[in-house]
Formats: structure tokens, C-alpha cells, sequence
């Protein structure tokens, strides 16, 4: 593989989409003047690999195609070398791309390689594992648990396995009994779930799950006292009526780095970017600022800042 633009793609297409998307991607760039490797990853397991061999040709920047799961892949091998990632959001919800403020469209998001800039972004760290987005404990690893199960054995869409696994594990949650070691002092949860951001998450309205700021240094912390089913349902509600910061069993705090101590629970299944692994406790969580290059486009809004307000 030359040195230059390289793109690991994943999708969950079939061969003909996947064979259509790169004769677009070849195109696009032909007609840009630029010549580029595309590398297809037919698993999951397979993006890592091909990133770090990019890493190795040289190759920059080099773009992952998917969804924040294959981002994450190819992040955690870029972080801290220098090269730049790029994204082409190819997946369902595409958060990373959308608070960055990269184009959803296939042709739009590649003009960003090659005219756009470069930024550099904090990535969140757990146990060595590398995070974009967020990490969590409690109730959505074992939703996604759930959901993966039930494709799995029953060969349900993603979506209806979701919703199902969401209702067998609101059914019969457990409480996370937690000791967060923040900043030098000690604070013990009984709680659903804990949440770990990387930089800020709007937490209330319509717009909830977004971040501004993908530079500020800083981890996020979220998590709620022990509630039941109809609290968690009512916990909702106030989030989308803006009234949660003043939640008195609602707790956000920002730090640099935590450890999460779950006592007789040696090991525990984590999330990170929507990919849930079994880690051994306790979990040490720590923010690296700037350790991540990315491009992202060159436009401004009208504040003069770009949307995901990240520094060149």
C-alpha cells in the first residue's frame, strides 16, 4: 500500500452494496485527482488489522467507513501516532461524525478528506481501551448484551432485538453498587447505570447525546441513586423537559480521570462506543486530551466557529 489516503470500510451491506460503494468511493477521488487504498473488512474483528496495516504503509490519513463502532477501531489504533483519521459515516446513528459535524452523505463526507482540516480531539481511555464517544456500566451493556444474543440465537433485526432486550432488562435490572474515586475523594452509588463522556453530553431536551466541544480535556460523568422501573421512566421525562441538573438524585461532575471500584463484582461488562467487553475491576477511566487527529470540515457556522468547536 502506497503512502496516502486509505479507507477501511465495514458494513453490514451485502456484497453487491458494499462492491457499488467502492466503485463510488474510486470515483469520487478519481474525479479529486487523488488516488487512495480501500481496504473491506468483512468483520468487525478484521478493522483493527487493516488499520494498523495503513498505519504501517504510511498511509494519511486513513479513514474508517462504518458506523462508531469501526471509528473506534480505527481510532484506537491512530490515537497518539500522529496520522489523522478520517470518517465516512457509514452506520445508523453516526454520533461522532454528527458532533464533529461531518456530512452524512457518502460524497459530501469524502470531500471533507480532501478539503478539509485537520483537528485534534481528546479520546477517553478505560483499562487501555480506547473510547471516542462514551463508556458505561449497568443497564446498556446488558441491553446490548441482550440485543446481541437475541440476533444471535433468534436471527432478529437489530432493532426489534433491541427493544426486546431494553424490556427483558428493564424487567429484572440490577443495582450497581459503585465507589468512584474522583479527583481525591470517595463517592459511593447504588445505581442503574453510570455513564463516562468524553467531553460534555447535552443531558436534557430534545437535542440530548450531543456534545458541542470535543477538546475541552475533560471526562463526564453521569449517573442516578437507586430508583426503580417507573423512577428511571419518569427519570426520562425530566430529561426531556430540561428540569434534570436540578434532579436532586441526579449527579454529573467533570474530571480527568476516575477509578470505579465495584466490589464483589470482579468483573463487569463495559461499553465503550456501543461495543461491550468484560473488563476486570476496578475500571480506570482517564481522559487524553488532544491525543486524536481528525479532519473535519473547513466550513464555519455563523459564530465563526466550526460545529463541533474543536481546535486546529
Amino acid at each position: 500500500m502506497a503512502a496516502g489516503l486509505a479507507i477501511v470500510v465495514c458494513t453490514s451491506a451485502g456484497s453487491d452494496e458494499k462492491k457499488g460503494l467502492e466503485t463510488r468511493l474510486k470515483a469520487f477521488f478519481a474525479s479529486r485527482n487523488r488516488d487512495l487504498h480501500i481496504a473491506v473488512a468483512n468483520r468487525g474483528d478484521e478493522v483493527s488489522d487493516l488499520a494498523r496495516h495503513a498505519l504501517a504503509e504510511n498511509a494519511d490519513p486513513i479513514a474508517a467507513g462504518g458506523g462508531d463502532g469501526t471509528i473506534n477501531a480505527v481510532a484506537s489504533v491512530l490515537a497518539g501516532t500522529g496520522k489523522t483519521l478520517g470518517i465516512l459515516p457509514l452506520g445508523t446513528l453516526n454520533h461522532f461524525a454528527k458532533d464533529l459535524g461531518i456530512p452524512l452523505g457518502l460524497e459530501q463526507a469524502a470531500e471533507v478528506l480532501v478539503d478539509g482540516r485537520v483537528a485534534q480531539v481528546d479520546v477517553g481511555e478505560v483499562n487501555g481501551r480506547i473510547f471516542v464517544n462514551n463508556s458505561s456500566l449497568g443497564l446498556y451493556p446488558s441491553i446490548v448484551h441482550g440485543r446481541e444474543s437475541l440476533q444471535d440465537r433468534l436471527e432478529y433485526g437489530k432493532w426489534p432485538a433491541f427493544l426486546w432486550a431494553t424490556a427483558s432488562v428493564l424487567r429484572r435490572y440490577s443495582i450497581l453498587e459503585a465507589r468512584l474515586h474522583v479527583d481525591g475523594r470517595e463517592f459511593v452509588r447504588h445505581t442503574p447505570f453510570i455513564f463516562v463522556g468524553n467531553n460534555r453530553y447535552q443531558v436534557e431536551g430534545f437535542n440530548i447525546g450531543a456534545r458541542s466541544v470535543l477538546d475541552s480535556g475533560w471526562l463526564w460523568l453521569y449517573t442516578t441513586r437507586e430508583i426503580g422501573r417507573l423512577g428511571l421512566l419518569k427519570f426520562g421525562f425530566r430529561a426531556l423537559l430540561r428540569s434534570l441538573r436540578k434532579d436532586k438524585d441526579f449527579d454529573m461532575m467533570r474530571t480527568k480521570e476516575v477509578i470505579i471500584d465495584t466490589g464483589h463484582e470482579h468483573r463487569l461488562r463495559v461499553a465503550t462506543d456501543g461495543e461491550v467487553t468484560v473488563m476486570r475491576t476496578p475500571l480506570h477511566y482517564r481522559i487524553r486530551p488532544g491525543a486524536l487527529r481528525v479532519m473535519v470540515p473547513k466550513k464555519k457556522t455563523e459564530s465563526g466557529k466550526s460545529k463541533s468547536s474543536v481546535a486546529s
